[in-house]
């Protein structure tokens, strides 16, 4: 188990013990979310993901939110050791402000930020600050974006990059993270997100789906790595809902999502309406009882964006679910449960101890 990584999740839009209600039971505050972090770093957890959205994507889109970028630097502050894996949409930063940006967080918080490359996003979320681009420019105009932000981070300036949706002249970053510069993740399952990955993803992050289309994703990912003479590297996220009994845990799951509110529902039904994304399709598929597998719950998908699938059952469960993934290649687990301070202790002391 020593290589194995497990991080943990900052709720930008909110927390508590129930999901899709129109305003969270607890708001994301500064201090909340320190309380998160904090708890996390206390527990040995490796890295907190902390996600990006234009609207709240778990209660009313105008409901609270912490934004990304702001939130981390300050969250690192407050911090020690534990790592910051900060999610990044490119096209709304200047290439070459960016790197400064990422640099100048990279050595206050003494190295501990990776940034998660977001090229797709949520539907209909680009264009509420009047982005209008497709989904396949989406990718190409990522690929520039980390080849820039790599060139500004290993090379003496000036540095020159010429490309379709990138441009650099004469251009300086500095500090410099040269010598452990932050590592980009990326996700994705299209065949445009694998192509990318085995090209320039430091880890391949995917959220969590039935072991069956599970396995045929990892062995796409790892041929696309191989066929560019690179290391597959591969994470899982997923939420866990864990309690003492199988029935505890399930009767839990339903209780995360009863009080949700139709204006919620709404919401997060149109930003999967005609989705290109297709881990989002996967994310939000229909089926009894919400029940995707034997352990596999996807309620969450009707009112949260992106990942809506979580494992349920008891620790012992819990850990065999984890293991089988770890089995195919997963090195690094990124977590949550609700609420995520009193879950973060939980699957700390309860359930990764045994995963083997």
């Amino acid at each position: 188990m020593s290589n194995t990584k497990f991080s943990w999740f900052i709720p930008i839009d909110g927390d508590g013990y129930h999901a899709g209600t129109e305003f969270p039971e607890r708001e994301p505050t500064f201090e909340y979310l320190s309380n998160v972090v904090k708890t996390a770093e206390k527990h040995n957890f490796y890295s907190l993901l902390i996600p990006t959205r234009f609207a709240n994507g778990l209660f009313l889109e105008a409901s609270p939110l912490a934004e990304t970028w702001t939130t981390a630097t300050a969250l690192a502050a407050v911090t020690q050791k534990i790592r910051f894996l900060i999610a990044v949409r490119p096209g709304f930063i200047p290439v070459g402000l960016f790197a400064q940006m990422a640099g100048a967080l990279h050595q206050i918080s003494n190295g501990r930020i990776d940034i998660n490359i977001v090229p797709g996003g949520i539907q209909n979320d680009f264009e509420r600050l009047g982005q209008y681009i497709d989904h396949d420019a989406r990718y190409e105009r990522a690929v520039e974006f980390i080849q820039a932000c790599q060139k500004l981070w290993t090379q003496d300036g000036p540095i020159e990059f010429n490309g379709d949706f990138y441009k650099l002249n004469n251009a300086y970053c500095s500090p410099r993270p040269k010598h452990h510069p932050p590592l980009f993740y990326l996700g994705g399952a299209s065949p445009r997100a694998i192509d990318m990955s085995g090209k320039l993803a430091d880890i391949h992050l995917n959220w969590i789906e039935p072991l069956e289309p599970f396995t045929v994703l990892i062995d796409k990912l790892k041929e696309s790595f191989q066929a560019n003479n690179r290391e597959p590297r591969l994470g899982l996220r997923t939420h866990l809902i864990v309690r003492n009994t199988e029935e505890e845990a399930w009767k839990a799951a339903d209780e995360l999502i009863s009080l949700a509110a139709p204006k919620v529902k709404a919401q997060r039904n149109n930003s999967t309406q005609g989705t290109a994304m297709v881990g989002q399709v996967a994310q939000s598929q229909r089926v009894k009882d919400h029940k995707v597998s034997e352990h596999l719950w996807n309620g969450l998908s009707e009112v949260r964006v992106n990942c809506g699938t979580a494992i349920v059952g008891t620790p012992e469960t819990v850990a065999e679910e984890l293991s089988k993934y770890k089995a195919l290649g997963i090195e690094e687990f990124i977590l949550s449960g609700f609420p995520h301070v009193e879950e973060c202790i939980r699957v700390a002391e309860d359930v990764i101890p045994l995963v083997d």
